[in-house]
């Protein structure tokens, strides 16, 4: 019997099985993966591409277009009702999806609407109210949310300091790539110099349990544990707020390409639900979230006479515009202005 010509290469060896190219979602991942994007918005931009692709029964976004995408923002806007961010969210993922992961231009999708975010006053704590909020929490989470307020941090840049951004004899913290991927520095507070000791004690702990079972690797970002290898066991690189359990990262080892069992940093959603839970028992009747402390941090620093620029800076916004916002709760009755009812 004749044989195949391409069942075998020269030497007699099977010709190897050609590879199928991944999906249109694991594309994606791997094009944001290979671009440095975070993981939440890696996860974000996945579920929109997802939710796109299921509301038009299954269609692959190679044979839609303007129409389809304008028919999915919309229903998000009318039948949803979602907020103005969260539509300009799922406008991003899909100009990605189409730009950057299916190579396809489009100037059609920059004549989508966009949906108009709302200048709103941000929700601002008195003093007082800060005091009573703080004096209703204990422990890590208690301690994340002293520092939020400190510092002015964003949930997320707290959650991901490392042992190394702490400097104590300086009194200043080093936020590593907050929003936009910037570096900047914030004060440490000096009432938090002795909890945040205390913290670091229990972190390494957990560190050297780690190392004696063979772990102890944390994530390190933009395939540094390639360059620097052993560098993600080291103190220094360890989270100051470690979760007090393991999991397997969804991102594989840069080294190996496997899934790896690490420790990583306590979940956004402990906080979020022990800042809740302490207003409610503290009975403020505001909407009161981990952000909330950053607002308040800002508001309380120029009500103390701290200049704009100084504030801006702290905060690590690129626009001083964006800090002006604050200035607006800045008011003493109106603006300070006397209302002519209590003239009377």
């Amino acid at each position: 019997m004749a044989q195949d010509p391409d069942a075998a290469v020269e030497g007699g060896d099977p010709a190897p099985t050609p590879l199928r190219p991944p999906k249109l979602l694991e594309r994606m991942r791997q094009h944001l993966r290979t671009r440095h994007y975070s993981i939440r918005t890696e996860q974000a931009y996945i579920d929109w591409a997802r939710r796109f692709i299921l509301f038009h029964d299954k269609r692959h976004p190679q044979d839609m277009g303007a129409a389809e995408v304008g028919v999915f923002l919309t229903h998000l806007a009318v039948d949803r009702q979602v907020s103005a961010s969260t539509q300009n969210q799922a406008k991003a993922a899909l100009l990605y999806l189409y730009k950057q992961v299916l190579g396809v231009d489009l100037p059609w999708l920059d004549e989508v609407v966009q949906a108009k975010r709302p200048r709103r006053l941000p929700v601002v704590l008195t003093p007082s109210e800060v005091r009573t909020l703080l004096q209703h929490m204990d422990g890590t989470t208690g301690l994340i949310a002293e520092l939020l307020y400190g510092t002015g941090m964003r949930l997320l840049e707290g959650l991901r300091l490392r042992v190394k951004d702490i400097e104590f004899a300086r009194r200043e913290i080093v936020v590593r790539e907050g929003k936009g991927g910037k570096d900047r520095v914030t004060v440490l507070p000096e009432n938090l110099i002795a909890p945040l000791q205390a913290q670091l004690h229990k972190a390494r702990a957990l560190h050297e349990k780690d190392l004696a079972a063979g772990l102890g690797r944390v994530y390190l970002p933009h395939a540094l544990a390639v360059k620097y290898p052993g560098a993600d066991r080291t103190w220094a690189w360890q989270w100051v707020f470690p979760s007090p359990v393991r999991a397997i990262d969804p991102r594989p080892d840069a080294r190996t390409g496997q899934p790896l069992e690490r420790r990583h940093h306590v979940y956004p959603e402990s906080v979020q639900r022990a800042v809740r839970e302490a207003a409610r028992v503290a009975q403020i009747a505001k909407p009161v979230s981990p952000h909330v402390l950053r607002h308040s941090f800002a508001t309380h620093l120029l009500q103390a006479g701290y200049d704009i620029r100084t504030v801006q800076e702290l905060l690590g916004h690129a626009d001083v515009n964006t800090t002006m916002i604050y200035t607006h709760v800045l008011n003493k009755g109106g603006r300070g202005i006397l209302s002519p009812l209590d003239a009377l």
